[in-house]
């Protein structure tokens, strides 16, 4: 049951600090489209109105809501040197000659690696594998790295999801003479540095309008693209051409945990590759998941936050190869005994983590106290993990956003510090730091409007936070803004039902790009309030409407359990979520604020 809306500009039910400190709005949407896109979801306006709000027209509601490959897979040759880097490695491939795969050590690069590495079994042909280690060789490519990649034998190297900027390391293999393909995603400076071919539809001259690809996505349109190169030259192994579509669930993988955003192509390989996964073919999917204790994974949430986080944990504070390894392997036993090392790196980056977070959050709470204008979070550790520290900030950042930056050093991590930032919307922290590496404050740093990272000598801490400081002190109106809350609709809790639920989930998949909607429950009584897990709390909304099941992840010792456990009248705002529990389909708010009513 919807609710009347609420004019667009009124602070929504006057919420003006809520227990996580914004202000909530109704997100605005056009009253004339979301009537234009009211047959496409069968009349109802609730549908209509979350689709007006993710600026879906009439036109394209159809593909957005069933998207295919059919419709949104991009021609190939459209990519800057595509054609040509699928020549030089079908050759290869047909030549024999030994290659090897240099992958990136997160999710994306071990999801691009397996698709080439089973793309390449399917021809009956190895292909060798390189990850670099996080805190000896840092991210990408090194020279160091190329040399013995050609001392050992190597003709020709593939790097996916890195490479593009690694311009020494390119010069490097030029010099020695191993030829190098790059297939890669990130942003790039105008130089080119040298290659055999260089893929990538962020590079400056590539006009494929594809640069919202993860690089798994980029690898899976090189792999069509050698089918396709495979049939003009009537060639194919003796059991037939690879089957890509097998892949598409290592592509869907490596566009959800890398937060790609959800519109184009990268819809369809969601949809479509969650279809996949489901079936549990991959052998090492299926034995993650299965430590993960999940039964079939079939939602986003199964992909990017259950099996996203232990895939990662082998780069972040363990073995590198472990994720890429996991991926690729169709032999049984391997995959239960990697998804296992994984699994428990996973619960040591976990303790990792949460050791560091209590710590920096201490630092946050000081900082602010003795300065509450200050317009950024810095929290710095002797000892703490470079592979857990951006997942710090990004927390910080959730808790108290603000721009946020972690920074460790010590024993074993490396004499330099280093850091990891993020960002609010409209605050760009990649240039703040790149400014502060500039005029010296620290040895180097960059980034993106929203994340971005750094070096420096742990003595030039104080100076670096001062320097942030002042820097931020401009962006007054930009953090102001990134206390608001958009909520999208209204429900009462007798009007929600797993049947509301499903028909939310069918408008996904849900992501970067593509947010799922956050509903307001008004004016609720929060009652048998209980901590399960380590920090999670459970309870029940009821107003005279009915009762909804309630869930708040991680807030039993944050502002937002304080607010929940008074037990007085609130407002809250969360996701439905569905789920089947004894045979019997429930749903449960997923509670990410509260605000007394």
């Amino acid at each position: 049951m919807s609710l009347p809306a609420q004019k667009p500009d009124t602070r929504l039910f006057e919420v003006d600090r809520s227990a996580t400190g914004r202000f909530w709005t109704l997100s605005p949407v056009d009253e004339a489209l979301v009537r234009r896109l009211a047959p496409s979801v069968g009349g109802s306006d609730l549908l209509a109105r979350l689709l007006a709000g993710r600026g879906v027209e009439p036109s394209s509601a159809a593909s957005y809501l069933a998207p295919t490959l059919r419709d949104t897979f991009p021609d190939p040759s459209a990519f800057a040197d595509m054609d040509k880097a699928a020549a030089i490695v079908f050759d290869a491939i047909l030549a024999k000659k030994k290659i090897t795969v240099f992958a990136d050590y997160d999710v994306d690069g071990g999801t691009s690696s397996a698709i080439l590495t089973r793309y390449f079994r399917a021809w009956g042909e190895p292909l060798g594998l390189y990850v670099p280690d996080r805190l000896e060789e840092g991210y990408g490519p090194s020279p160091e790295a190329f040399r013995h990649l050609k001392d050992t034998g190597n003709d020709l190297v593939i790097t996916v999801d890195c490479g593009a900027a690694a311009v020494h390391a390119l010069e490097e293999a030029e010099r020695i003479g191993l030829d190098v393909v790059v297939i890669d995603h990130h942003l790039m400076a105008g130089h080119h540095p040298p290659a055999a071919a260089l893929v990538n539809p962020n590079r400056p001259d590539d006009t494929s309008g594809q640069g919202h690809l993860a690089a798994a996505g980029v690898v899976f349109v090189f792999v069509a693209a050698l089918n396709r190169l495979a049939r003009e030259r009537g060639l194919a192994p003796p059991e037939g051409l690879p089957d890509i579509m097998a892949l598409l669930d290592l592509a869907a993988l490596g566009t959800l945990c890398d937060m790609a955003p959800l519109h184009g192509v990268n819809r369809a390989f969601v949809r479509q590759g969650l279809t996949m996964l489901s079936r549990g073919q991959n052998e090492g999917l299926r034995a993650l998941a299965e430590v993960s204790g999940i039964q079939k994974v079939e939602t986003v949430y199964h992909a990017t936050f259950m099996l996203g986080p232990r895939l990662n944990a082998g780069g972040r504070v363990g073995d590198p190869w472990l994720a890429a390894k996991l991926l690729a392997t169709d032999d049984r036993a391997e995959a239960v005994a990697l998804a296992e090392q994984l699994h428990a790196l996973n619960e040591e980056r976990k303790a990792v983590e949460a050791a560091i977070l209590d710590q920096a959050t201490a630092q946050a709470e000081q900082a602010l106290a003795k300065n509450p204008d200050r317009g950024i979070l810095i929290a710095a550790g002797e000892g703490w993990h470079p592979g857990v520290i951006g997942i710090v900030a990004g927390r910080l950042k959730e808790r108290f956003h603000l721009p946020s930056i972690v920074i460790g050093w010590g024993q074993g991590l490396g004499p330099v510090a280093k850091g990891s930032g993020r960002s609010v919307t409209g605050v760009n922290i990649g240039d703040a730091i790149a400014a502060a590496a500039r005029e010296g404050v620290i040895l180097s740093g960059g980034g993106h409007a929203m994340a971005g990272g750094l070096s420096l000598e742990p003595e030039q801490l104080a100076g670096f936070d001062a320097w942030m400081v002042s820097h931020m002190a401009q962006f007054t109106a930009e953090r102001a803004a990134a206390l608001e809350f958009q909520i999208d609709a209204i429900l009462a809790p007798g009007g929600v039902s797993p049947q509301l639920a499903d028909q939310i989930a069918g408008l996904g998949p849900f992501g970067q790009g593509a947010p799922e909607p956050v509903f307001a429950v008004p004016s609720v009584h929060v009652t048998g309030v209980r901590q399960v897990g380590a920090n999670h709390l459970k309870f029940t909304a009821e107003d005279a409407s009915g009762r909804l099941d309630c869930i708040a992840w991680r807030a039993a010792d944050a502002p937002l359990g304080e607010a929940l456990r008074q037990g007085a009248r609130v407002h809250l705002a969360g996701r439905l979520k569905a789920e089947e529990w004894n045979g019997r389909r429930r749903v449960q708010l997923d509670v990410m604020d509260a605000a007394g009513a």
